[in-house]
């Protein structure tokens, strides 16, 4: 830890953009940390890519636009959520589900899915998550954060669908916060 954060280190990130709303809402200190982390990490590696899974859509953006904002020499390449045959994401917090969460589970992805198609169907983002968020309280799931829609490229909202686009949800099953999103766009992928 010394060598990522030696003795004295006093710089801190303030992250906006991308960082803002989502995740940033529900866990504000993250961005700025994820920022750091791999600001610091890029420099000390001197790597030219950093690889990033897809799950985290935001977390994906927030770096790519870290490493824009500075100038830093590296390319930002993602990877496809790797899933369970169900839909589930793969993910440690999958883990702390009994049976019956992780039977329950799977209706992220199923919401997530119902949400791109009712907007593809041309329901604005706002109809298309709202529906999405009552079939996850239906499928029991304790609480939603949220589920929300946003422009794959530069991570702004958007009311209805045009180009590529990311629907991203989060939402709890017991003490267990998952998150998870997919691609959607007006062509069926």
């Amino acid at each position: 830890m010394e060598v990522v954060y030696p003795p004295g280190f006093a710089t801190r990130i303030a992250m906006e953009g991308p960082a803002l709303g989502l995740e940033g809402t529900h866990r504000p200190q993250m961005f700025g940390g994820v920022a750091l982390v791999c600001t610091r990490l890029f420099g000390l590696t001197r790597a030219d890519v950093g690889v990033f899974g897809e799950k985290d859509w935001q977390q994906v953006m927030v770096i790519r636009r870290v490493v824009a904002d500075l100038a830093l020499p590296i390319e930002i390449v993602t990877v496809p959520t790797v899933r369970a045959a169900d839909g589930l994401a793969l993910s440690s917090r999958n883990a702390y589900l009994d049976a019956g969460a992780r039977a329950k589970a799977v209706a992220l992805h199923a919401a997530l899915v119902f949400a791109a198609e009712r907007m593809r169907a041309g329901e604005t983002a706002g109809e298309a998550c709202a529906a999405a968020e009552k079939r996850l309280l239906e499928a029991g799931f304790d609480r939603v954060d949220y589920v929300a829609v946003r422009r794959e490229g530069d991570f702004s909202e958007l009311e209805r669908l045009e180009g590529a686009a990311r629907v991203l949800g989060a939402a709890w099953l017991g003490s267990v916060r998952l998150i998870d999103n997919i691609r959607t766009s007006l062509s069926i992928e």
